[in-house]
């Protein structure tokens, strides 16, 4: 019985997803297992480890059972997973506390001490990040901080994927990608970086070893072996951050490719030889999976999360006529919002409902409709709604190719891809082609599988990606739709300006 499936494990922020590829790159099967996420205080999200152990654990079992495959025919294991957090672990590789996510927005007060002792234009310079509450080293600053007893402990800071693999292999260890996502990781020089570690009062002791996105770590032992229904000595690679992998799955692994991903949030990321570096720090950059490439990137917060809104708020009818219909409700506001033309008559929607991340980093930013009038239609705000998002997504195109980006196409992935109209939305409103992957919601998996079939020489390298989840639909911008908003996205940025000093003084009087 020879070896040759990929299982990769894409850790998520509401469960693991585990997914089995064949040799020839294709999916086999997949099993999800849920886990759930911690608010104890405002602005805090924490997750327990042992839930993301126990679901790969159950994961694994059920996707072998369902798919009848057997543990030794596994080539190797591999891991994508949520970034940005942190993970104490003890020298056993077992957590010390609840791990802060990448969501967690405590740790403020240690971001602001950081940049008393080194310039934020060096740490964005350095790391192609903001120094924020966001990343791994404010939050591991805080365990200092609040909990020294655990912080003393602490073998090693790592995030998801890595507490796992160090449970599976007992070595500590971390890919670029998910380096790059900590604030502490020199993009250019590919280590761990000492002006920021001296500044932080860390040592690079406390991190784990980067290795690539590639690197076979080490093998499943055999206790672990036991527990997560796989062979003792399976070889185990490290794969990478979730973003990074979801650009390897939507083929963008070669310079001037570009994705974008429309799930809860969205983002637009691309494949580039060197970090951008937008001088407005509208943008930021990881490392990519594959070698000597980086990954510019510009997210926003409420992307689907809009359209959520829109369904719940605004469209009782569609969904209670989808219950009855066995459609989903997103068709119907589809099909509505399809009655009005591009412009929505006028009316712009900011698509702030979870204050904002790229390109305006004010989390005091709120949603708006601007330009109601009397004859607008529900039809009318669901297709502003559709609009506002791609609009701010726009701008944050526009950032990546002010500093050089050369983008002649987009790719889609993620859930909101599925909609054919909001394709078109993009596509006139990017004045670009886009193009609708065949695979939309696997490709996270998918790009740590390629990770780990490159690893164990299973898969030959990172560019089968574009074989693995060829282009479904190519659609072209409208000339006479693009002529519409072409008039539209100046004032969609003018109205956010105008705005910004109301948002501050809004969360004052409603925080």
């Amino acid at each position: 019985m020879s070896p040759n499936y990929v299982l990769a494990h894409d850790l998520g922020t509401t469960g693991n997803k585990a997914t089995l590829y064949d040799a020839d790159g294709q999916l086999v099967g997949s099993a999800f297992h849920g886990y759930q996420t911690d608010y104890p205080h405002t602005n805090w999200a924490e997750q327990d480890p042992e839930d993301w152990w126990t679901a790969v654990c159950r994961s694994t079992r059920r996707l072998l059972a369902e798919t009848d495959r057997q543990s030794a025919e596994i080539a190797c294991v591999t891991f994508s997973g949520q970034m940005m957090g942190c993970v104490p672990l003890d020298p056993q590789a077992r957590p010390l506390r609840k791990a802060i996510i990448w969501a967690d927005q405590r740790a403020v007060a240690q971001a602001s001490w950081v940049e008393e002792r080194i310039s934020f234009a060096d740490v964005y310079r350095t790391t192609g990040h903001r120094l924020s509450a966001s990343y791994s080293l404010a939050k591991i600053l805080w365990v200092r901080d609040h909990q020294p007893g655990i912080y003393r402990q602490t073998h090693k800071f790592v995030h998801a994927k890595d507490a796992i693999v160090a449970r599976l292999t007992g070595r500590f260890v971390t890919d670029p990608s998910d380096a790059s996502g900590m604030n502490l990781y020199d993009l250019e020089a590919g280590t761990w970086s000492p002006q920021i570690l001296d500044a932080a009062e860390l040592s690079p002791a406390q991190l784990p070893e980067i290795v690539p996105s590639s690197a076979v770590v080490g093998q499943v032992r055999s206790a672990a072996a036991v527990e997560v229904g796989l062979t003792a000595g399976t070889p185990v690679v490290i794969g990478g951050g979730d973003g990074a992998c979801a650009a390897v799955g939507a083929g963008v692994v070669a310079e001037g490719t570009a994705y974008n991903y429309i799930g809860s949030s969205s983002w637009i990321a691309l494949a580039t030889r060197e970090p951008i570096r937008d001088p407005d720090y509208r943008t930021f950059t990881f490392a990519h999976l594959v070698p000597q490439m980086f990954m510019p990137d510009g997210t926003m917060q409420a992307a689907g999360a809009s359209y959520q809104w829109t369904r719940d708020q605004l469209c009782r009818q569609e969904t209670q006529a989808a219950d009855v219909l066995r459609l989903s409700p997103y068709d119907l506001m589809n099909a509505q919002a399809d009655q009005s033309p591009p412009g929505a008559n006028g009316l712009l929607y900011l698509p702030y409902l979870m204050g904002e991340r790229s390109p305006h980093w004010n989390p005091q930013a709120r949603g708006a409709f601007v330009g109601l009038t009397i004859r607008h239609t529900r039809a009318d705000l669901i297709r502003a709604v559709l609009e506002g998002v791609a609009m701010n997504l726009r701008t944050i195109l526009d950032a990546l190719r002010a500093q050089g980006a050369d983008v002649a196409a987009i790719r889609l992935i993620g859930g909101g891809a599925r909609s054919r109209l909001w394709n078109q939305i993009m596509a006139d409103i990017y004045g670009l082609p886009v193009e609708r992957l065949a695979i939309l919601e696997e490709a996270t998996s998918m790009g740590a599988a390629l990770a780990g079939g490159v690893g164990v020489g299973l898969y030959p390298e990172f560019s089968m990606a574009t074989a693995m989840n060829p282009v479904a639909a190519v659609i072209e911008p409208d000339p006479t739709a693009q002529s519409v908003y072409q008039a539209l996205i100046p004032l969609f940025r003018e109205t956010y300006d105008a705005l910004a000093p109301v948002y501050g003084r809004l969360a004052e009087v409603s925080p």
